[in-house]
């Protein structure tokens, strides 16, 4: 059974910056790729960043440059680091596992990030 918790969602200005760590359970990384990806109300739901099982990374367009993905295999934990945050960055962030990037068969509760202009 894959677990994901998502914690570090929060309320930042516009050019701001915060940091998502999601906590996965054991032998998660191993077995899937892990994404971040985001969903706005209303709005459809977008990958923002992917490691694959061979630790590749992918980035969406609109992230490049001011996001960052990491992992830590040991800790079992995700994290995303967003800097130069902007009012279109407002989503309910999932940490995600699955079969490919941006594959949400198994996903967190999510976290809220709200960037205000």
């Amino acid at each position: 059974q894959v677990q994901l918790v998502e914690s570090g969602g929060g309320s930042v200005q516009a050019g701001g910056s915060l940091r998502l760590s999601c906590a996965a359970s054991e032998y998660t990384f191993d077995n899937y790729y892990v994404s971040w990806v985001r969903q706005a109300p209303g709005q459809e739901r977008l990958g923002v960043a992917c490691f694959d099982r061979a630790g590749e990374t992918t980035y969406a367009d609109f992230v490049k440059g001011r996001f960052t993905i990491a992992k830590d295999d040991a800790e079992s934990t995700l994290s995303l680091q967003m800097s130069s945050l902007k009012s279109e960055d407002t989503a309910m962030y999932y940490c995600a596992a699955g079969f490919w990037c941006y594959d949400y068969r198994f996903r967190g509760q999510g976290t809220q990030v709200t960037v205000s202009s």
